[in-house]
């Protein structure tokens, strides 16, 4: 079990700053320390301090980021040690549990006893920041725990949170088969760590049976993207899936077919789901076979920006179009760019939709914030030459909660609207 190492350091804000973390944030960055009193090494716990030297709280310390450090602890009787770390765990296991209710998420109806439904459940069990254990998200896909470790000071103490992890499911008989790493994203680079995935412990079949909404699926956990499945739409699936009885879909960006699939479930009289990865659309056949929904689904590997226009010229029309795309924009200096292909994908996709058709439509960058991804659509619509009337307005489920004074956990914008042509 990895040790927590605790210098003897002191960070000292220039008078000022720390606005971030004085409204309740986790970060401190670079050009907002004074100096730093005491030796310390990369990853290890700091004391932060304002510049009168008033005890702002615990966090590890990195001169390789311009996040310099990141904030564990806020009070003086809490320092970060082994105590501190399954407060944590447990705390956020407990909230899964208030707000996952397994047989709502369609793993439970089977299951013979609360244990079982538990360990069945899949959901996200770490959400970095929101949950105070900054930098670090571990996914529980059944009876699979999956992380993902992106900042220094808790990739040093990962051993010792899967531990705990495991320890604290254990109390709810729900044991853990297996650990696999997606530690494999370019932002590692900048904290100064190499991407890495691989088992952590015992090997397993990395093809991951679980269920959600009452279907099933096979995910990869290593070779899927992130890490392997997106855990946050479950709510939204459902969401637009209650529409498409008797329908016929388009499900841009499928990856592996959960969309889609939902909507075969809910009684879709067609569904065609489109993704630019081969590997994708091979999984999400697989789970559509699994499912018997192998007949109402088909999928094609495309482009989906070169698709649609193609569709548009064959005069395809749909009941109900989905669009799920990747984030396009990681970074504010790329919104520009990324507004350009949200406003023409969504344009496409109103143009597909017939006269009193749904269109369901998200951005899943929190860089795309709420404000600027309402203009995007609504100047979207008015190139498209349509009216849209507002049916919801979702966001990320609940396994991924929003912590107000963390921007970056608040990312998924999720509208469903129907789609009228101008009077």
């Amino acid at each position: 079990m990895s040790s927590i190492a605790v210098s003897n350091a002191k960070v000292i804000l220039k008078k000022g700053e720390g606005r971030t973390i004085k409204s309740g944030g986790a970060w401190v960055f670079d050009n907002e320390i004074s100096r730093v009193d005491g030796t310390f090494k990369n990853g290890e716990i700091v004391e932060v301090h304002d510049h009168d030297d008033y005890f702002m709280g615990y966090g590890f310390i990195n001169t390789n980021s311009k996040i310099r450090v990141r904030m564990m602890s806020r009070k003086k009787e809490h320092p970060v040690n082994e105590e501190l770390i399954e407060t944590r765990i447990r705390n956020a296991w407990e909230y899964r549990k208030a707000v996952m209710n397994p047989v709502m998420y369609g793993v439970g109806a089977e299951a013979v006893s609360d244990e079982e439904a538990l360990k069945k459940l899949s959901c996200r069990l770490i959400f970095g920041e929101a949950d105070f254990l900054p930098g670090i998200t571990i996914d529980k896909f059944s009876d699979v725990l999956v992380i993902e470790s992106l900042a220094l000071g808790t990739d040093l103490m990962k051993d010792l949170i899967i531990d705990k992890c495991k320890a604290v499911l254990a109390e709810d008989s729900v044991v853990i088969r297996g650990v696999y790493e997606r530690s494999d994203a370019k932002v590692r680079e900048q904290e100064g760590l190499e991407r890495i995935k691989g088992f952590i412990g015992e090997p397993f079949d990395t093809k991951v049976l679980i269920e959600e909404n009452g279907i099933k699926y096979y995910v990869d956990v290593e070779n899927g993207q992130k890490t392997g499945f997106f855990l946050d739409q479950k709510n939204n699936r459902r969401a637009i899936a209650s529409m498409c009885k008797g329908k016929k879909v388009l499900d841009c960006f499928t990856h592996t077919g959960s969309f889609g699939l939902n909507c075969a479930a809910a009684g879709a009289s067609s569904v065609l789901s489109v993704d630019a990865s081969e590997l994708g659309c091979d999984q999400a056949r697989e789970n559509a076979k699994m499912n018997g929904l192998d007949n109402i689904v088909s999928y094609e590997c495309a482009d989906v920006f070169e698709l649609l226009p193609d569709l548009e010229r064959k005069g395809e029309q749909y009941d109900v179009v989905i669009l799920d795309p990747p984030a396009f924009t990681k970074s504010r200096a790329s919104i520009k760019k990324a507004v350009t292909g949200y406003r023409e994908i969504n344009i496409r996709g109103m143009k597909l939709v017939k006269n009193g058709g749904f269109l369901a439509t998200c951005s899943c960058s929190h860089f795309m914030d709420e404000e600027l991804f309402a203009k995007t659509i609504r100047e979207a619509a008015r190139s498209a030459h349509k009216q849209l009337r507002q049916v919801e307005f979702r966001q990320q489920a609940a396994d991924h909660p929003i912590l107000w004074s963390n921007d970056a956990s608040y990312y998924l914008k999720f509208y469903i609207f129907q789609v009228v042509d101008e009077m």
